[in-house]
């Protein structure tokens, strides 16, 4: 066994894990650890704030199924990432992050730079260790590593004080984790699949709401099987956007308050809902109320989801390729597929002379034929862009969906570009979002991250300012950005190219030179207030 440092071991997990880039800030409670980062071949990213840092760990591994890796040091660093860590844990995304604390002696003391991080994000975090015996640290970040990555993934704190990651250990890889308590279970309870498939058999109206956890599980396909071979229309909630094309022919829509007609309308029409990998919270079920009439059949990882906002008929635990594919061996095939009607009556969007945002995202997706990476903010683009944008493999459509984080797509997208640069990466957002974090432009500059982000500015909060006018009549209060940068100086500024779009004449030409630029480019595109989210 080697001698070496706290810090250095530390260093030597990460590279046994796999791990290729951290993204994060140094300080000097974590200064150690960056010392010993220094002689590795990790790249680290240095992001212009530690929100970011996580945002952009949660890009990489939405995009490359890895865990994403983020370090800030002790005090404000540490509680800067708390946005970010709760956005990971809302939408199951496993990310490691690493903080550093103060001396052990001086915990609970109240001196320069300390705060209780372990207990701070105890409620949004998968688990979290403060390390306060030394010969515990690789063990402890093995396991982290395995907490994040299986069952219902998420993210894991580990808090190091600087004492410690000073202190020499013999350093060894333990060869197996073994975590007392915490077994997730992947396969399904043959009973409970028997049930599924006499339901979904003995049904009229079956109709899938897939979600996130369908894409988390690489269960696309298996998906894809369930539902040519039955005949059955899909519905998606926001985060599970993607698990099938959304040019697929049972493909109906996004449901929720925010979602399409067409999805809504299946789902008040099923005598059977099969849900996978979703929790149904509150915005994706939207005013659709659940009827006695309708059964269900409810496919998760964590029994804590299942029966969470709707009662189920049929629970079903586990990991969602593995259930599907038991469901497939057994299912027989339907004749018809019921919702013909529903899916004839799409609406066509308003065809005038106006530049509708619509209109932007529609020509994107023609322009780039599904083939890109997007990422969104949280505001009325992200609406227009779940409902406009094709999107044809699952892991292309990122957003924060759980937490609804604006400020996530700029540094999502950073990451999303470091896991996956043989794709185009593209990031939807708008003028409030964007400036939450628009100090990333500093990091795309630094690290030349060709990116491309197309900015719909409408001078407002766009969601809230809508609420204020359906329901506030009128009354509009701190939803107006008087105050916007103009953002092409801005860009200017971070040497990043960039173009105004602001008449439909001028589209196909705009989105034809930010494709062909090859470095990062933003294309700003001027939207009318008043602009709804759903036409």
């Amino acid at each position: 066994m080697a001698k070496m440092t706290v810090a250095r071991a530390m260093v030597e997990v990460l590279k046994s894990e796999g791990v290729e880039i951290i993204f994060g800030i140094p300080g000097a409670a974590i200064y150690p650890f960056y010392d010993a980062l220094y002689d590795s071949d990790i790249k680290h990213v240095l992001v212009r704030t530690e929100q970011a840092a996580v945002h952009e760990a949660s890009g990489y591994a939405r995009t490359t199924g890895k865990v994403g890796v983020c370090v800030a040091t002790s005090g404000p660093g540490a509680t800067n990432l708390i946005t970010g860590i709760a956005t990971a844990y809302m939408d199951s995304v496993p990310i490691v992050a690493i903080t550093g604390q103060v001396n052990s002696s001086l915990i609970g003391k109240d001196v320069f730079q300390e705060v209780d991080i372990t207990g701070a994000t105890a409620p949004f975090t998968k688990h979290n260790y403060l390390v306060k015996d030394p010969k515990k640290i690789v063990r402890i970040l093995k396991e982290a590593f395995y907490i994040a990555s299986t069952g219902r993934r998420g993210p894991v704190l580990i808090d190091v004080p600087i004492d410690v990651q000073l202190q020499e250990i013999e350093f060894e890889i333990p060869k197996e984790i073994d975590i007392p308590g915490y077994k997730p279970k992947e396969k399904g309870h043959p009973l409970q699949i028997k049930r599924a498939v006499e339901a979904i058999e003995n049904s009229q109206r079956p109709v899938v709401c897939s979600g996130g956890g369908v894409i988390a599980s690489g269960a696309s396909q298996e998906l894809q099987i369930l539902i040519e071979k039955q005949k059955i229309p899909v519905i998606s909630t926001l985060m599970g956007i993607g698990s099938i094309p959304t040019d697929h022919p049972y493909y109906l829509g996004m449901i929720g308050s925010h979602g399409q007609k067409e999805a809504n309308l299946a789902l008040r029409q099923a005598d059977l809902l099969i849900v996978i990998g979703a929790r149904l919270a509150d915005r994706a079920l939207g005013d659709t109320k659940i009827t006695d009439n309708m059964k269900i059949i409810h496919i998760d990882i964590d029994p804590a989801e299942i029966g969470k906002n709707v009662d189920t008929n049929v629970p079903i635990v586990g990991d969602a390729k593995q259930v599907l594919s038991e469901i497939n061996k057994r299912i027989s095939e339907r004749k018809d597929f019921w919702a013909h009607d529903i899916k004839a009556h799409k609406k066509v969007l308003i065809d005038d002379d106006k530049l509708h945002p619509y209109d932007v995202l529609r020509e994107i997706s023609r322009a780039y034929n599904g083939d890109y990476i997007i990422t969104t903010d949280v505001g009325q683009h992200q609406i227009w862009a779940a409902h406009n944008l094709y999107i044809k493999e699952p892991g292309t459509f990122i957003t924060s969906g759980g937490l609804g984080t604006m400020g996530y797509g700029v540094p999502a997208a950073i990451g999303a570009k470091f896991g996956r640069p043989d794709k185009e990466v593209i990031s939807i957002t708008g003028d409030g979002s964007f400036q939450m974090l628009l100090q990333e432009l500093a990091t795309i500059k630094r690290e030349q991250v060709p990116i491309k982000i197309v900015l719909f500015n409408n001078t407002r909060l766009g969601m809230v300012y809508e609420l204020q006018k359906k329901r506030c009549t009128g009354r509009f209060i701190a939803t107006c950005l008087d105050g916007n940068p103009d953002f092409m100086i801005l860009a200017k500024a971070y040497g990043i190219e960039s173009m105004r779009l602001e008449n439909k004449e001028k589209l196909k030409e705009a989105i034809e030179i930010m494709k062909s630029h090859k470095g990062p480019f933003l294309l700003e595109v001027v939207t009318s207030p008043d602009e709804p989210t759903i036409p």
